[in-house]
């Protein structure tokens, strides 16, 4: 059977990036001032955890719009100064990466990053180390997971789980730290020339499904003959499929290409190439779409936070830990269909999934 993502708060609204924890935000200290420093370190940022963390970095700006956000990679490169910065230079205020800070045990006798003062910091990882040495910044408050939130000055209520859900966990320590519900906030602003690269690469008219059938590895990707049968079936009801093919994956666009002639691939043109495929246009791409199907990967993280309906398939690595954060939204598992191989879900069931996503939600009756 399918899971479905749509999330609901306490009176069945949806919420987009999930159910509000009034405990969490009951536990903690009163909301912060508007115009407060935050300081979010991480160890490090690939592409892949810049994208599971972008909710996090979401619902801070949309809690907060006036506040100071500022994120620290102590101990590696981020994605935000790089490949991802499009995505977050209007929500972050700085961010600093490749920082050395929280390794070595002679930090514990400084002041990282010198008489800099925050409101909340929030430290996202488990070392104990590095949380002790994040301990010594200055800071009104402190919320780090590290040994139970031992070191935190704010907790969370008594009999707290931690989410298995890695982005959901990043929102409770939000909510704990600020005293604000998550909520993901607008749609993100991206580069004008992505936007319009985007409508030059599907132009409006066409009813448009993204499909995104790769993966970091193959275990993770559904048989790309199952995105062509979805691709030939939505042809034939006249949606056109818009194939999301990473940099190793454009040699299967002939394969798709001939057997699904409608078929659009807009990140295999001159237009993507001259802007450097750039994440922000997969993400512009994407809205241009009604649904997208995709495998656990970075490109369904990307199709997340374009804020369009996504159905995701699982096999061998677990929705409970990796499912991107969305607003409507659909899992299908291997698991469900008997085996942990992608190749068991069978492409009837992610054609239903794929229609009841397509299909308006029905909108609540209100009385009067």
């Amino acid at each position: 059977m399918p899971h479905t993502l749509t999330a609901k708060n306490d009176d069945g609204t949806p919420n987009p990036v999930g159910a509000v924890s009034q405990r969490l935000i009951a536990a903690g200290s009163p909301p912060l001032p508007a115009t407060a420093r935050i300081l979010v370190y991480v160890g490090l940022d690939l592409i892949g955890d810049g994208l599971i963390k972008l909710p996090l970095v979401r619902a801070l700006r949309a809690a907060l719009p006036q506040a100071q956000l500022v994120w620290l990679a102590g101990k590696g490169r981020s994605a935000y100064r790089h490949e991802l910065a499009p995505l977050v230079e209007p929500l972050l205020d700085a961010v600093i990466d490749e920082a050395d800070i929280g390794s070595r045990w002679g930090e514990l006798f400084g002041r990282p990053l010198g008489d800099q003062r925050f409101d909340l910091v929030i430290d996202t990882q488990r070392r104990l180390l590095t949380t002790l040495i994040l301990r010594r910044i200055t800071a009104d408050r402190f919320v780090s997971p590290a040994g139970g939130f031992a070191f935190s000055t704010v907790r969370p209520p008594s009999g707290y789980h931690a989410p298995r859900l890695l982005s959901r966990e990043l929102l409770d320590l939000m909510e704990l730290g600020t005293g604000y519900p998550a909520q993901p906030g607008p749609p993100l602003a991206l580069p004008q020339r992505s936007l319009d690269a985007a409508r030059q690469l599907l132009p409006d008219g066409l009813f448009y499904v993204g499909l995104v059938p790769g993966a970091g590895g193959t275990h993770k990707c559904w048989p790309l003959a199952h995105y062509i049968t979805v691709g030939r079936t939505l042809e034939r009801e006249g949606r056109t499929p818009v194939f999301i093919l990473g940099p190793k994956e454009g040699h299967w666009r002939k394969m798709i290409g001939d057997a699904v002639p409608s078929a659009h691939f807009p990140l295999q043109t001159r237009v993507a190439e001259s802007l450097g495929f750039p994440a922000d246009l997969t993400i512009a791409v994407a809205r241009r779409c009604k649904a997208a199907i995709a495998n656990d990967s970075g490109g369904g993280h990307l199709m997340a936070a374009a804020d369009i309906p996504l159905l995701s398939l699982f096999g061998p690595t677990s929705p409970d830990k990796f499912a991107p954060s969305v607003a409507r939204g659909t899992i299908l598992t291997a698991q469900s269909f008997g085996s942990p191989s992608m190749e068991v879900i069978p492409v009837s069931a992610v054609l239903t999934a794929l229609e009841a996503l397509l299909t308006p939600p029905l909108k609540r009756y209100q009385g009067k």
